[in-house]
């Protein structure tokens, strides 16, 4: 099970009702960030859960608004009482800027480690658990789209299990999908488990123009979270020289990929009412829903 809180939805600067986009993943009571934009503490703080369970962040680009909270969120995580490490991975040049953002809080008590991904390829790693995915995508600057996936182990036979006189007080350890040893007998999970079970699946994808590799990155995700930064399809000449999307695209994109939800986030401060495109937008992709803050989700495994 995975809990994702979608702390705001703006872009390029917060206003009064909108914060800016910023993603939360919980798992197993750890915490991965994606992006943290100025007054990204605020919502943060109204969650209520908890600052120092951030273990990992994911930055997609180096624009201020995906990353100007940074200063205030460290120091922020540092008088809650961290004091393990925090891993921040995000796109070439991730270091550089860092360094230059933490002029204004250089003590920190706890350590920061700087891993720069590819922006020419899909790079994969693993935090708390999860198996994450970065994705290049078609931005002004070097930018990135996510994917968050938890495996689902196959299902335990405890025919199987008797079959081969494996002791009881092992199959807990086994369908966790642990090796266990006693003095006559090694066990493995491929002895008493099925083939793996279709897993979690969440995608996060912002500041882009559609391009394919994202539709191959989001397939059949159970959640994909998408900006739409104009709701008028007469914007697609800004869209395209800023490189941006339109929810018709981002719909069309989920349609394509065969998601199971989309929500829209990243709004132009210029749109006042994304919810007045949202009819037209379910006439593409039907299970459509406009982002708002402290927006929240519980993905499970199916069955």
């Amino acid at each position: 099970m995975l809990d994702v809180c979608l702390l705001g939805c703006g872009g390029m600067m917060p206003l009064p009702n909108r914060w800016l986009t910023a993603l939360l993943i919980r798992y197993n009571g750890k915490i991965i960030m994606i992006d943290c934009g100025e007054g990204t503490q605020i919502p943060m703080k109204l969650t209520g859960w908890g600052f120092k369970s951030v273990n990992t962040m994911c930055v997609t680009h180096l624009h201020a608004d995906h990353i100007s909270g940074l200063p205030g969120f460290l120091l922020t995580l540092g008088n809650s009482g961290k004091d393990d490490v925090l891993k921040i991975y995000g796109p070439p040049d991730m270091q550089r800027i860092y360094n230059g953002l933490t002029v204004i809080c250089p003590e920190l008590p706890y350590n920061v480690v700087i891993s720069e991904l590819p922006h020419n390829e899909v790079s994969s790693f693993e935090a708390e658990g999860l198996r994450i995915k970065s994705v290049p995508v078609d931005h002004t600057t070097n930018c990135l789209a996510y994917v968050i996936e938890l495996d689902r182990l196959g299902k335990f036979d405890i025919e199987r299990a008797k079959a081969q006189n494996i002791p009881m007080k092992y199959w807990k350890i086994l369908q966790n999908g642990e090796p266990v040893k006693d003095k006559e007998n090694e066990y493995t999970p491929e002895m008493v488990l099925g083939p793996p079970r279709k897993g979690i699946k969440l995608a996060y994808c912002t500041d882009t123009r559609p391009v394919d590799s994202i539709i191959d990155l989001i397939r059949d995700a159970d959640l994909f979270i998408c900006e739409g930064n104009y709701g008028d399809d007469e914007k697609l000449g800004k869209a395209i020289e800023k490189k941006h999307m339109l929810f018709s695209e981002a719909a069309n994109m989920a349609r394509e990929a065969n998601v199971k939800e989309l929500i829209l986030t990243h709004f132009s401060p210029a749109l006042d009412n994304p919810t007045e495109y949202l009819e037209k937008t379910r006439g593409i992709f039907n299970n459509t829903y406009v982002g708002k803050n402290m927006l929240k989700r519980k993905l499970v495994f199916d069955g």
